[in-house]
């Protein structure tokens, strides 16, 4: 069984931290970079046209399953797979669903290993003791999720070297061309943003993406990393491990918690949250 995701616990310290934000676009790369994520991407997401609406809603979504409680989590998770269920079609010339096992594990295995990339590039990187902890904690959030036991590696050793395993077999893809690109010319979210600082946060979010993907398959994108890169990377990172060292978990945390449980309460009042965004959202129990 599962250790509960409580106040002080490895997944409430790390999966909400506001730094796992700087990997949002890593981790976009790499689910994607599955060609069965690839092809359901491609025919039903909206993300080129209104990727914040969709991020929103993946936050959304998120916090519900380690800081909206087990409750709200079971019908999260429900809500997902009814609406992923009928996200079909088809994926070099065979059927594809978005429930199909492996490729579903795979995203959960995205958002399991996020937090952990945060806190080696940006914090100070988990002990034995929290990797335990955090990986069971997020092994009882995949079969929340429906992510078959089979699909989970035992522990985390077992998982790094799934994890590097599904790395080295990813291609290039059009998927993943058109993300890139997307980062590259989306448009500001807010009109009063200024245009210089919106070509700023687009330049990078594109270097955070070249800087925190897996060598292996940045090379295989054909992304460049130079020594110069690197040093501007190490830069950064040195800057944002020193504010963090500054901040208690509870406030690097505090975001995602609030959203979480303002989806819970969502969850209890669904006509709000209809009449707000026309819509079900996180939370709303599966018709």
């Amino acid at each position: 069984m599962a250790p509960p995701v409580v106040r002080g616990t490895a997944a409430w310290r790390y999966f909400g931290d506001v730094r796992d934000a700087l990997l949002a676009g890593q981790v976009l790369v790499l689910q994607v970079a599955h060609p069965v994520v690839a092809a359901g991407v491609r025919d039903h997401s909206d993300y080129t046209s209104d990727p914040w609406t969709r991020l929103m809603r993946t936050v959304a979504s998120l916090s519900i399953y380690v800081y909206g409680g087990t409750a709200g989590a079971q019908v999260e998770a429900a809500r997902l797979r009814s609406l992923h269920r009928s996200f079909t079609g088809l994926a070099d010339g065979r059927r594809y669903s978005a429930l199909t096992p492996a490729a579903y594990a795979w995203v959960h295995a995205t958002l399991v290993k996020a937090p952990v990339d945060a806190q080696r590039f940006f914090g100070v990187p988990l002990s034995d003791v929290e990797f335990t902890e955090y990986y069971a904690q997020m092994r009882g959030i995949g079969r929340l999720l429906g992510v078959r036991e089979r699909d989970m590696p035992p522990d985390w050793a077992a998982f790094e070297r799934y994890y590097e395993a599904m790395v080295a077999g990813f291609t290039p893809n059009p998927t993943i061309e058109t993300l890139l690109e997307t980062f590259r010319t989306v448009p500001k979210p807010v009109s009063w943003l200024p245009d210089p600082w919106w070509r700023l946060v687009q330049r990078g979010q594109v270097f955070l993406i070249r800087a925190t993907l897996p060598p292996p398959l940045r090379d295989v994108l054909g992304l460049q990393w130079t020594d110069a890169d690197q040093r501007r990377f190490t830069r950064f990172a040195g800057c944002v491990r020193a504010a963090g060292r500054l901040t208690p978990a509870w406030l690097r945390t505090a975001p995602m918690r609030w959203v979480g449980k303002l989806n819970v309460w969502f969850r209890a009042h669904p006509r709000v949250y209809r009449a707000l965004v026309r819509e079900d959202g996180p939370g709303a129990r599966p018709g």
